[in-house]
């Protein structure tokens, strides 16, 4: 995302991105950076977070599901800004298993929370915004995955509560709920040209997001532009939900 978009409205701020060693994570913080902003991400492994650090990120090794780490992580950092929850997992097929279903919901919902409220001190001190990712799925089910289906529909309540919580310490609280976007995540679907052809029929602007497309969205809730903005689901999905 080109940095012209916007300016550079965030310059002399500082932004943690979980999640954001590839796909629509590493789009959010790159367009962080583009907007002015200095930007660390998280990775859940050592090879994501050397992969990043070879591309020149500031990267950290995070599991949004181990409490004391994001304590330490975010929790210890001198200074926040702007925060992206965008750590997650889907376990399409398996997630009417109790043990998996537990899982999905303890990383994307219960991991969100646990990276807000260790945020919430350091982004108080200068009124900061904090940027949830939701879903479609927050908004319909999906028989594959309870799991996720639940966590995002959580994360978008979780994002509305907060943001009435947390608006005397200045904070804005806000999610992007994302449509189909072209991902490694979503490679097998998009060469499934039955599938993907029902997708792109139901989306009205006829094609796949693309990462950049929800950096965009997330930009945006962080700067300036959007200070009387809170408590808002933003779908970022070409109009899927729409029809």
């Amino acid at each position: 995302m080109s940095g012209d978009t916007f300016g550079k409205p965030l310059a002399d701020r500082f932004a943690f991105v979980t999640g954001g060693t590839s796909g629509i994570g590493l789009a959010i913080a790159q367009g962080l950076a583009a907007a002015g902003a200095a930007v660390r991400v998280s990775g859940l492994t050592d090879r994501e977070v050397d992969d990043a650090a070879s591309d020149g990120i500031d990267a950290v090794r995070l599991n949004v599901a181990d409490s004391g780490a994001v304590s330490r992580v975010i929790g210890g950092l001198d200074r926040l800004d702007v925060l992206v929850n965008c750590a997650g997992m889907i376990r399409r097929g398996t997630e009417h298993e109790i043990d998996v279903f537990e899982q999905v919901v303890d990383v994307n919902l219960v991991g969100t929370m646990r990276c807000c409220t260790a945020a919430k001190p350091l982004l108080a001190r200068d009124g900061g915004a904090i940027v949830n990712i939701a879903s479609m799925l927050s908004f319909f089910g999906g028989g594959l995955v309870p799991g996720y289906s639940a966590s995002k529909g959580g994360v978008a309540q979780l994002t509305r509560s907060l943001a009435i919580a947390y608006a005397a310490d200045r904070i804005r609280v806000n999610a992007v709920a994302p449509g189909w976007i072209a991902t490694p995540l979503t490679e097998a679907l998009q060469a499934d040209e039955a599938r993907s052809r029902a997708i792109l029929d139901r989306t009205p602007l006829r094609r796949w997001g693309k990462p950049d497309d929800i950096a965009g969205a997330c930009v945006f809730l962080c700067t300036p532009a959007a200070a009387f903005i809170t408590g808002v689901i933003l779908p970022v999905d070409g109009g899927y939900l729409c029809v």
